[in-house]
């Protein structure tokens, strides 16, 4: 850590850096940051910056509100689209004043989970193909205006959302932030970038990093990027598939070159504790009214706890690897979206996926139908249990949850359950113009 340490106080006054911006998140997964400049940087790596936590949602209460923001020397980047360079950021760990982790912090809640991980010897990866739209502006008065008509994979002319896209390649590079595929979607004015596996830590910060980059290079153009995963009727929504996969001492810990699939027992465990507790989790790796939009039968998403190697349908799939190449053996969830806390969410599913291993479950049988297709009540003569349809019924999902309840830690867990609980009722009691069309003119 200190050689750390001396790393960003050089790097700041090599590059000529007059702002550093500290970075950390609420328990929703909103960016929160504050500025220091590079005379109050030593200070800060060393002690920690003090704030007040009561003012940032789910943080602290009014009579435990001081906290410690501890700089991440790791994650030391300067930001190329803010003041010709000259600025740069850090994540940060939210400690309490006597130095211990604040279990109020998304970041410090994962990182303990990773501990049990490393713990059961095993690192946790993820590649996430990160999903979105580009709209002409952001006002939620009106209905979002899509730029671009395009579909799946369309080599369109040179537009703004192209060039957009582009930017947004450049920028993250930039970073060190690598991207491995980037394409148009399915729906009208939507774009997929794909990063690259890395571990789990650095990639919820890159996602965190990710979100904002593609905003702030829209704003500087004049245009409006959105992560809400279900903007448009009629259309796909957006998600956040996740490439998982847990490495060990020997390697992919999911690979197994005599297994069926190449899938390893430890593979197939850790899918089976996803598939089991994959309804209590639901409400944290989709943490919106809105997710519920989109996890609907039609739009390519899933509906049903299920798996399979090569069908779209399954809540959970065991892509084809590349012979030979034993690291890139991952199995692939489909049902986050890119509007949930990434540390929250990460944790949720590693919790999942280790219950799985420490418990033996047994992964079911693959489902080779398309859920899609198969008709009503199909799903359950194959024995296969919905995902939940609503916020509210996650949330119930999630009440009776001791899995969650102990990756979030208790104050993270009653907090979310609050707020969540508190948006479900507003949404409730507003009045639609849906409503106003289909029912004002005959009642």
């Amino acid at each position: 850590m200190e050689r750390q340490n001396e790393y960003v106080l050089r790097a700041v006054e090599d590059r000529g850096i007059k702002l550093i911006r500290l970075w950390f998140t609420d328990v929703l997964g909103q960016l929160k940051s504050v500025a220091i400049s590079p005379v109050e940087l030593e200070t800060a790596l060393e002690e920690g910056l003090h704030f007040d936590g009561s003012s940032i949602d789910g943080f602290s209460r009014s009579h435990e509100s001081d906290v410690l923001a501890m700089p991440d020397p790791a994650t030391f980047e300067t930001i190329p689209w803010a003041d010709d360079g000259s600025t740069a950021r850090m994540f940060c760990d939210i400690s309490n004043p006597d130095g211990t982790p604040f279990e109020g912090d998304p970041r410090n809640v994962f990182k303990r989970n990773l501990s049990q991980a490393q713990d059961a010897g095993f690192g946790f990866f993820v590649a996430p193909e990160m999903e979105f739209f580009y709209f002409a502006d952001g006002d939620p008065a009106a209905a979002p205006k899509p730029l671009d008509s395009g579909s799946y994979f369309d080599l369109t002319t040179s537009d703004v959302a192209t060039n957009l896209r582009h930017q947004t390649l450049s920028v993250l590079e930039a970073m060190g932030i690598p991207v491995e595929y980037s394409f148009h979607e399915d729906a009208p004015s939507q774009h997929e970038i794909d990063l690259r596996y890395t571990d789990g830590l650095t990639m919820a910060d890159q996602i965190m990093t990710f979100r904002l980059i593609v905003r702030e290079l829209a704003l500087e153009n004049g245009r409006y990027a959105s992560f809400m995963p279900k903007p448009l009727a009629g259309v796909q929504g957006s998600g956040m598939h996740l490439h998982l996969s847990l490495f060990g001492a020997n390697g992919n810990a999911f690979h197994d070159d005599d297994a069926e699939y190449s899938l390893s027992p430890i593979g197939r465990q850790f899918t089976a504790g996803l598939l089991h507790h994959a309804r209590e989790i639901t409400a944290v790796t989709n943490q919106l009214v809105n997710s519920y939009k989109r996890l609907v039968v039609g739009y390519e998403a899933p509906t049903w706890i299920s798996w399979a190697r090569s069908n779209q349908s399954a809540l959970v799939r065991v892509p084809v690897t590349k012979p030979n190449k034993t690291s890139s053996t991952r199995i692939e969830f489909r049902s986050p979206d890119p509007a949930c806390n990434p540390y929250l969410a990460f944790s949720v599913i590693l919790a999942a996926g280790l219950k799985g291993i420490k418990e033996g479950y047994e992964l079911p049988n693959e489902t080779i139908e398309n859920l899609h297709d198969i008709g009503p009540g199909g799903p359950e003569k194959l024995g296969l249990a919905p995902l939940p349809a609503s916020l509210s019924a996650a949330l119930d999902e999630m009440e009776k949850s001791e899995l969650v309840y102990d990756a979030l830690g208790e104050h993270i867990f009653e907090w979310f359950l609050r707020n969540k609980r508190s948006e479900w009722k507003s949404y409730k009691t507003h009045v639609s113009p849906w409503e106003l069309e289909n029912y004002l003119p005959s009642w």
